[in-house]
């Protein structure tokens, strides 16, 4: 039994000619009858009986009508919601991230994205920039947000967007008072907070490397809260992506510009590619993409 002799069947019970089922189902009448003879051997019963008024059903035909009919909308059912699996961004994505970014740009975007997809559960975590990289390449993140260049090449990277790094210092610090950009020499002579590793210190390193110069650092610290706090304490300047750095009037420390050339940072969104990608995944990373190439981060 199959779908296309359930249909002969009830495009025939619906119609009362074969001439005229088949003309619907667009089949050769020849074709629609032995769909019908083939059904009735395996039911092992008469469906139906041609007279000269049109084809009539039988008594079993009757009774068999109205799970055929069931059959069909059910399959069809089944095979519209499948469709909407692969049309219809719905599900949970999971999308790793920087700490700069899950929590000075995430919250917002988040925001927007689930007003527009409310089926869609997305499911945020943070990293550094090799454990996002080695969790995307396993399968265990859809996509993550990470600083470029990529130390993998076995994923695919979209650039966001490039920001330049801003120094962080205590309130009333002495470079506030120049009111102007200072210049990395000008950085180094002061004792600098930094969390290995991460994007601020990667940058610092390769600049003051080109330069010929070596920063002084007095604190290290494994995370960007700690690393705000203590130039708020006084105990050195940090360099920040100017992303972490808006609502510094808010915190208690002060932002000098870096002059041109100085250290920056390119953003790239990360996955294993589009093959890989659930309509969840794919809604997510359209999304981000085009709000950030509209507006900036």
């Amino acid at each position: 039994m199959n779908t296309e002799q359930l249909r002969a069947f009830v495009q025939v019970a619906r119609e009362g000619r074969l001439t005229v089922a088949a003309k619907q189902l667009g089949v050769s009448q020849p074709g629609l009858s032995r769909q019908l003879q083939a059904l009735e051997t395996e039911l092992g019963v008469r469906l139906l009986v041609r007279t000269p008024g049109g084809a009539v059903l039988t008594d079993a035909g009757e009774r068999f009508l109205p799970y055929a009919r069931r059959a069909l909308e059910a399959l069809a059912a089944g095979t519209a919601e499948l469709g909407a699996l692969t049309t219809t961004p719905r599900g949970t994505v999971a999308l790793g991230t920087l700490h700069s970014v899950g929590t000075y740009l995430l919250p917002e975007l988040v925001r927007t994205f689930k007003g527009r997809y409310p089926e869609v559960l997305p499911r945020l975590s943070e990293g550094t920039h090799e454990e996002l990289e080695a969790r995307v390449a396993r399968g265990e993140l859809d996509l993550c947000i990470v600083n470029l260049p990529m130390r993998r090449v076995d994923l695919v990277a979209q650039k966001l967007w490039e920001e330049e790094l801003v120094l962080a210092v205590p309130r009333g610090h002495r470079l506030t008072k120049l009111k102007r950009p200072v210049a990395l020499a000008e950085v180094v002579e002061e004792p600098l907070v930094v969390i290995p590793g991460m994007s601020g210190t990667h940058a610092l390193e390769a600049a003051c490397e080109a330069r010929g110069l070596k920063p002084r650092v007095a604190v290290e610290m494994d995370n960007a809260e700690g690393l705000r706090r203590m130039v708020e304490r006084g105990l050195g300047v940090a360099l920040l992506p100017a992303l972490m750095a808006r609502d510094h009037a808010s915190r208690g420390f002060d932002v000098v510009e870096v002059e041109k050339g100085g250290p920056r940072r390119q953003v790239a969104l990360v996955h294993r590619g589009e093959e890989y990608l659930t309509a969840a995944a794919r809604a997510l990373k359209t999304f981000i993409v085009d709000s950030l190439r509209r507006s900036g981060p």
